[in-house]
């Protein structure tokens, strides 16, 4: 699967770029300028020049030819971004990333976007896409130190349920991370703002926290199936139908 991301030159698009690379995915870095995109590229290479095989540079155009798509811009330009290139990824799984936050004073406090999240904006402009919101409380810094698991869980919600099995066949690829099902893509309003409170708590402790949830079965399948059986069970004391 050769994976595009754009507006990967920042950040949190390029690090998510070099983890993904180590991993073995093909990750095409976009931006609005390609030679932007070739420093990036260098940049990366000359940290881990065992993944020069699997990092390429491109316009935004040329990473949205890519298999699955990622959009690492800023929350206020990812709706338009996706809808720019909406004829190139059409049918494709998008993957909405950005949290819709702003500081005031020494607060972050979340934003309300069109439609309740930045990843519904997005399917909003592209309804031809399957939109996934995933990836919003990965810290760049640790997706960036390679060699070390990232232990926290990827809370991934969609309307498309294939799409989010292969984002989180994506996600269970990378060391360390957990993806966990969170249902419909209504629930990214609620997963974007939680991020203000992780970076509220990284400012107060001095450190980088991710989430990562308990009472949940190693494998996410195994407490759907487990799920499923308590559905189908009689009620305490209840008599089979």
């Amino acid at each position: 699967m050769r994976i595009g991301i754009l507006g990967g030159t920042g950040p949190a698009g390029s690090a998510l770029a070099a983890r993904l690379a180590s991993v073995g995915y093909t990750c095409i870095i976009g931006s609005r300028s390609k030679y932007r995109s070739m420093e990036v590229r260098d940049q990366l290479i000359a940290k881990w020049p065992e993944l020069a095989d699997r990092l390429e540079c491109a316009d935004n155009p040329g990473a949205a030819s890519g298999d699955l798509v990622i959009i690492a811009t800023p929350w206020d330009s990812a709706a338009t971004t996706a809808q720019e290139y909406q004829e190139l990824l059409a049918g494709k799984v998008v993957v909405s990333m950005a949290n819709a936050l702003v500081r005031v004073g020494h607060e972050f406090q979340p934003l309300v976007p069109p439609r309740g999240s930045v990843a519904a904006h997005v399917q909003a402009a592209v309804p031809r896409c399957r939109v996934v919101a995933a990836f919003h409380h990965l810290p760049a810094t640790e997706l960036g130190h390679l060699g070390s698991p990232i232990d926290s869980d990827v809370l991934i919600c969609s309307d498309d349920p294939e799409a989010t099995i292969v984002v989180a066949a994506i996600v269970s690829k990378i060391p360390g991370c957990r993806p966990l099902d969170a249902g419909e893509l209504s629930n990214a309003t609620a997963i974007e703002a939680f991020t203000a409170v992780l970076l509220q708590l990284n400012v107060r402790y001095k450190t980088r926290v991710a989430p990562k949830l308990t009472g949940i079965r190693s494998d996410p399948r195994d407490a759907k199936k487990d799920a499923a059986k308590t559905a189908a069970a009689p009620a305490a004391g209840g008599t089979p139908s």
